[in-house]
């Protein structure tokens, strides 16, 4: 299984960008996906998670500014993230698992190399 995040950069505050992750290796329709995020200096935290289904989730320091999709067909789930704020600088990853109650970082099978989101202000 190979999880491959990109789109980050380097943005103003208030800009937006476009983080997309493509999967490989398993039966991505089957798969709950989630982004996470790790800050300097602080642990990794839940961002936003999308079921097989297409029901979403955010953290409530994120809903209103961000939006996660997913397109079974492509393999690829996106965050589509807005109003980006200096607090949102971390480097983002995707992950993935077959089930789970939680959306906590335990809880997801696999994970891909991590991509920066730097937010200038």
């Amino acid at each position: 299984v190979q999880l491959q995040a990109s789109g980050g950069g380097l943005v103003q505050a208030g800009g937006s960008l476009r983080l997309s992750c493509a999967a490989s290796g398993l039966t991505f329709s089957g798969y709950r996906e989630g982004w996470f995020r790790q800050a300097p200096g602080k642990e990794r935290e839940f961002v936003a998670g999308i079921s097989w289904i297409g029901g979403t989730v955010y953290a409530d320091s994120v809903k209103g500014r961000f939006t996660m999709s997913r397109d079974n067909g492509r393999n690829t789930v996106n965050l589509q993230m807005s109003s980006l704020k200096s607090e949102d600088t971390a480097v983002y990853y995707c992950a993935a698992s077959p089930d789970g109650s939680t959306w906590s970082s335990s809880s997801m099978n696999y994970w891909g190399k991590g991509t920066l989101v730097t937010v200038s202000s």
